[in-house]
């Protein structure tokens, strides 16, 4: 199982987030963070309040926060949201055109299998992939200073 840089990117928005909580983070500052579209990082952050992840308060002050605490964010929750519909093998989705299909015995080890990625990431939370917060804090500011220099 590949994550899409989608749920990627989702992913190091809410890392970015518990390191720099409570203060909020722009998009744009993310964006510049990782060296990615802002554009693009606008939309994974839109999907992610959808979703009910972050908050996003508009203005001089806005940014982004959790809207709940890491420690109640399951990482497998996160990438079942966020993953765009792909699936490990095509007849998982709405293609059912495979010769084979009617008799594959492969799908049923490969559902098990997508599952069993998603139980695997259901053990942890924001919290614990983020226990490092002081050696993430310091590459995220090594990075911003890097960025404005």
């Amino acid at each position: 199982m590949q994550l899409d840089k989608f749920t990627d990117y989702a992913l190091r928005i809410l890392i970015t987030l518990v390191v720099r909580a409570p203060a909020r983070v722009a998009t744009s500052e993310i964006a510049t963070l990782f060296g990615l579209s802002e554009n693009h990082l606008s939309k994974v952050s839109t999907q992610l309040v959808r979703e009910g992840f972050v908050l996003s308060e508009r203005g001089r002050n806005g940014g982004l926060t959790l809207a709940r605490p890491p420690e109640r964010i399951l990482v497998g929750e996160v990438v079942r949201t966020m993953t765009r519909k792909e699936h490990v093998v095509e007849c998982f989705g709405t293609n059912k055109s495979c010769l084979i299909l009617p008799a594959c015995g492969l799908r049923q080890p490969l559902a098990e299998a997508q599952e069993a990625f998603f139980a695997t990431l259901d053990h942890y939370t924001l919290a614990d992939v983020t226990q490092s917060r002081h050696s993430l804090g310091a590459l995220l500011n090594s990075q911003l200073a890097k960025t404005q220099g």
